[in-house]
């Protein structure tokens, strides 16, 4: 018996406060799809969450960004980890 494969996306809003991950897909309709990309948010782009639950903060392209939960959660993203500087 073949297992289906392994699916690593998740919502932007589910990515933990200092992770980073890459944008997959956009699930929405046609006039937020466009206007995330708009944003920076397209798909292959490199996304940093920086805190939020409700209102998610997030960094792209070097900018912070503010998303709802609603919108981050219409951002598919494959998880990378933390890539920031490291504390030690």
């Amino acid at each position: 018996m073949s297992r289906p494969p392994f699916d690593s996306r998740i919502p932007l809003c589910q990515l933990a406060a200092g992770a980073t991950g890459r944008v997959c897909a956009l699930t929405g309709d046609a006039h937020f799809c466009q206007r995330v990309r708009e944003m920076g948010f397209g798909e292959s782009a490199y996304v940093t969450k920086v805190s939020g639950s409700t209102t998610i903060l997030c960094q792209v392209n070097g900018t912070r960004i503010a998303l709802s939960h609603a919108a981050a959660s219409s951002i598919l993203v494959e998880q990378l980890g933390n890539l920031g500087p490291q504390k030690g």
